[in-house]
């Protein structure tokens, strides 16, 4: 019968376990990100959820501890401080990757509710009820909604947005801004 020492069992746990752990973490972050922040369990450092942190840890220890056990032929308290070293290691390595994948997300794009309180210029007429079209600066381009107001307003007039339906606007229009030049034409929209 194969006697296994405890040390190098509690060494390939923590390494299956915490490896194991830590991929999970990598594929379904979002969604356990998002659980945990709903509980108001999420804790981070630096922009790093500390679950990855310490599962990162966990599995380099029990790879730092089974190199001291298997290769270096050292047992006991020392394994276990190449394995923290090892587990040292590990962490700062998921810091800097989950940092660096971080960084490289995207910003959530803006929605149409983000427009409500800003001017726009409208580009085609708006009848009353119906629909035209504006122009907003959002961003750093310029976008064309389509745009609906309770009175008439004519193209060339700047508005002010005052609701959302989908992807379409509500304006009212500005009295002092009649004539504006659109921002499509001469830049940024004043």
């Amino acid at each position: 019968m194969i006697e296994i020492p405890v040390e190098d069992l509690v060494f390939v746990v923590c390494t299956l376990v915490g490896g194991g752990l830590l991929l999970v973490t990598v594929l379904v972050d979002d969604i356990l990100g998002g659980i945990f922040d709903a509980l108001h369990l999420g804790v981070d450092l630096g922009g790093v959820s500390l679950m990855p942190l310490a599962l990162g840890f966990v599995s380099m220890f029990g790879v730092g501890g089974l190199f001291a056990t298997q290769v270096l032929d050292v047992h006991g308290g020392q394994a276990a401080v190449i394995g923290a070293i090892g587990g040292a290691l590990g962490f700062g390595l998921v810091f800097v990757l989950f940092t660096i994948l971080r960084r490289s997300e995207g910003a959530t794009p803006f929605s149409t509710r983000d427009l409500v309180g800003r001017e726009a210029f409208v580009g085609v007429g708006i009848p009353a009820g119906r629909n035209g079209s504006v122009f907003v600066k959002a961003e750093g381009q310029t976008h064309e909604f389509s745009a609906t107001a309770a009175s008439d307003i004519a193209a060339g007039t700047t508005v002010r947005i005052t609701g959302t339906a989908g992807t379409g606007l509500f304006v009212t229009p500005l009295e002092a801004a009649v004539g504006a030049v659109p921002p499509t034409l001469d830049g940024p929209a004043t």
